[in-house]
C-alpha cells in the first residue's frame, strides 16, 4: 500500500529499510563532520587513542583501513602539533606506542562536545518531545545493529 508515493514503514522491505537507514545516517554523518574543528583523520586517531589506550602505528592503520605509511604521515603530523607523543615498545625495540598528550585529550574533547551542542540544539529545535522520546527509544535498536 503506498500513501503519497511513500509505502508505510510496515510495508518496507527489509532492503529497503538498510538502503533508507544507511541514506540519513550517512547525512547526518556529513552533517556532523561539517561543524568547524580539526579534520576527520585527526579526531579518528584521537579518538581511537582515547577509546583504545596506547596503540602502534600499525594498529591505528588497521583500524582507519588505511596503510601504515599513510598513517605514519598522519601520526608524524599529530607529533609535530603537541596532540601525540611516542613512547618505545619495552618488549620490541624496532616499535612505538603513540598515546595521547593532555592537548590531544583537550582537542578531542573540545571538538566532541561542540558537534553534540549542535546536535542537542538542532534536536530541541527540530524536534518535539514526543519525537525526542521515539528517537531515544529507537538508539537502543540502532545500538543492537551496531553490536551485531
Amino acid at each position: 500500500m503506498v500513501y503519497d508515493g511513500v509505502m508505510p514503514s510496515e510495508a518496507r522491505s527489509g532492503t529497503e529499510l538498510a538502503y533508507d537507514l544507511r541514506e540519513s545516517v550517512g547525512r547526518l554523518v556529513r552533517r556532523l563532520r561539517a561543524e568547524p574543528g580539526p579534520p576527520l583523520p585527526v579526531l579518528l586517531v584521537l579518538s581511537v587513542l582515547d577509546r583504545q589506550g596506547p596503540a602502534g602505528i600499525s594498529d591505528l592503520a588497521a583500524v582507519q583501513r588505511m596503510r601504515p605509511q599513510s598513517m605514519a604521515q598522519t601520526v608524524k603530523e599529530l607529533e609535530s602539533a603537541g596532540l601525540v607523543t611516542r613512547r618505545p615498545d619495552p618488549d620490541d625495540g624496532r616499535r612505538a606506542f603513540i598515546e595521547l598528550t593532555p592537548a590531544g585529550l583537550e582537542m578531542l574533547h573540545a571538538s566532541r562536545a561542540a558537534r553534540e551542542d549542535w546536535l542537542a540544539q538542532t534536536l530541541d529545535r527540530e524536534l518535539d518531545d514526543d519525537e525526542r522520546a521515539l528517537l531515544r527509544d529507537a538508539l537502543a535498536l540502532l545500538d543492537r545493529v551496531a553490536r551485531a
